[in-house]
């Protein structure tokens, strides 16, 4: 929205930014969408046909739904592989946001993949590609030029020495006018506009205001500590507020990353609660993501007098107050908090606990935890369930809930985990049941079903997952036999997946093996992490299941 506002906006940009969107209206036919009555997939904003752009952004959060681009192009008319686009008579596709954290999975389906914020880099694309297309100029020539742009990776523009059964040996500029590295563009304060913290349109019930950018902290396994961390300035978010009045827009979403970590958070709660007062308590205010171990009395005395409040991610149709917050311990072992560099240590868990239990309005309580991580023994997953119990406990809500929300680990691109060993999804479905069974044997049926709740991802999606966190540009041509013969991701199994693979000489354990430090990434052009960091996370959890499995405390997984 940031960059469909700057664009709008900008008189000396050469283009007119449009959205098209999922509508309703669409209709599902297997594993694809179809416009109704023959129709063309249109843009909101002036009802043309898509595939007539000369530049189509694709944003997608998250590398699970990488398979949807494949659905997209196909609603759009538009010739889904980049050798098949011509320049000047199909869109140059750019692809963007989290699920492009390894740009090789569509590398040969996307033309460029821009990195980090695009307001400095997406501008210079849509000059460079308004100019060429006037001086009818050759597609290679283009795509050199773009190259050349700091944060725009262009796939093309690199040679890919393939290793049997999946992997690289190599990624090389294919000329010496090509960067070897290419990084991801984070603005200063000064270089974002409103419309990064505010969105810059609303469907008329709710707005959304971004009080943060970034994360202070920087947890090995985490992709929110990369960029930097900004906030936004009060008066943006107060007059964006002031506005939504004017307009009788009455839910107010806080999407941040970290809501605990912004400096004017108890200004923007106090004109909250006004914002509140004046829309005669119809409003709703939904927050996203806060630290645990950054709660006070004083934050949630502020939230709880808002009226109706909400959790973004929260889906759960609970009884009694709505409040709801999440702790993200990620382990419960205190020594796998401390090696992947998470501050959420169980006296700190303690002392949040101990604050929400004052406060009536809350009666809920999510924790996020982390399955599957290198060396974890059964006594790591029991620990969850036992965790889950003291929490309760400590909270002492007799018709209180805890949501125990589990989460593969799966090593992101980019991060400092990158390189190592994932589990199974079949397996981590059994260890979910594990920690399941053991909860359920030590609180008794009635209180599980009363007090507790045990949510997972889907294996289906996290096998998507595993190969396109890992994957070099072969998976894309797997995706795209997949979406062909017609396979729904959310009901992929690990047969017909390895049956894929095996199809184009791949095997899905080469995606979920331990990388050596010295190996080369399929992502290595857009890769900046510290080997010594990758190194000495490596050697503290080999030290570890060495000492748990001589200890006799159960099996590690490796």
């Amino acid at each position: 929205m940031a960059l469909y506002d700057l664009i709008n906006r900008g008189s000396d940009i050469p283009a007119v930014a449009e959205r098209a969107i999922r509508y309703n209206c669409l209709r599902t036919q297997g594993n694809r969408l179809t416009p109704p009555d023959g129709e063309i997939y249109r843009t909101i904003e002036s009802a043309s046909p898509v595939g007539t752009a000369d530049v189509v952004g694709i944003s997608i959060a998250n590398a699970g739904d990488l398979p949807s681009f494949f659905r997209l192009m196909d609603l759009a008319g538009i010739p889904r592989r980049a050798a098949d686009r011509i320049f000047g008579k199909h869109p140059l596709i750019v692809g963007g946001n989290g699920g492009f954290a390894n740009p090789e999975i569509l590398a040969d389906y996307v033309d460029v993949v821009a990195l980090g914020e695009g307001e400095t880099s997406l501008v210079e694309l849509i000059r460079t590609v308004h100019r060429a297309r006037r001086a009818g100029a050759a597609k290679n020539s283009v795509l050199e030029e773009l190259s050349r742009i700091p944060g725009l990776y262009v796939p093309a523009m690199y040679d890919c020495e393939l290793l049997p059964g999946g992997g690289v040996a190599a990624v090389r500029p294919r000329t010496s006018q090509v960067p070897a590295k290419v990084r991801p563009q984070f603005l200063g304060l000064d270089g974002l506009h409103a419309a990064h913290f505010v969105a810059p349109i609303s469907d008329g019930k709710r707005g959304v205001v971004v009080p943060t950018l970034g994360c202070r902290w920087a947890c090995h396994f985490c992709t929110l500590g990369v960029p930097p961390f900004r906030q936004a300035p009060l008066d943006v978010l107060e007059a964006y507020v002031e506005e939504l009045e004017k307009h009788g827009i009455a839910q107010v979403v806080v999407s941040s990353p970290t809501f605990t970590q912004y400096g004017k958070r108890y200004a923007l709660l106090d004109r909250l609660r006004e914002h509140s007062r004046r829309m005669e308590g119809k409003a709703t205010t939904i927050i996203g993501s806060v630290r645990a171990d950054e709660l006070s009395a004083r934050y949630l005395d502020a939230v709880s007098e808002l009226g109706d409040t909400g959790h973004f991610f929260t889906e759960l149709k609970l009884g009694g107050p709505r409040g709801i917050v999440t702790i993200a311990p990620e382990f419960a072992s205190p020594d796998l908090v401390r090696i992947f560099n998470k501050t959420m240590t169980p006296h700190r868990v303690h002392r949040s606990i101990d604050l929400l239990r004052e406060n009536e309005h809350f009666a809920h309580i999510m924790l996020y935890f982390i399955v599957g991580v290198p060396g974890e023994t059964a006594l790591d997953r029991r620990a969850i369930a036992e965790y889950a119990v003291d929490v309760f406990r400590r909270f002492d809500r007799r018709h209180g809930t805890v949501i125990l929300k589990l989460q593969q680990f799966m090593p992101e691109p980019g991060t400092v985990s990158q390189r190592l060993p994932m589990a199974d999804p079949a397996l981590t479905a059994r260890h979910v049941e594990e920690i399941r069974e053991h909860l359920y044997n030590i609180v008794g049926g009635e209180a599980y079903e009363r007090n507790y709740r045990v949510v997972w991802e889907e294996s289906s999606r996290l096998l998507v997952e595993s190969v396109c966190l890992r994957g070099d540009r072969r998976i894309g041509r797997v995706l795209e036999m997949l979406h062909e013969t017609g396979t729904d991701p959310a009901r992929l199994s690990g047969e017909r997946l390895q049956e894929a693979l095996a199809a184009h000489g791949l095997d899905h354990h080469r995606y979920l093996r331990r990388l050596n430090p010295c190996e080369p990434l399929p992502w290595d052009v857009v890769n900046d992490v510290d080997r010594d960091q990758e190194s000495r996370l490596m050697a503290e959890l080999d030290r570890r299941a060495f000492e748990t499995t001589s200890a006799g405390d159960g099996v590690s997984v490796i």
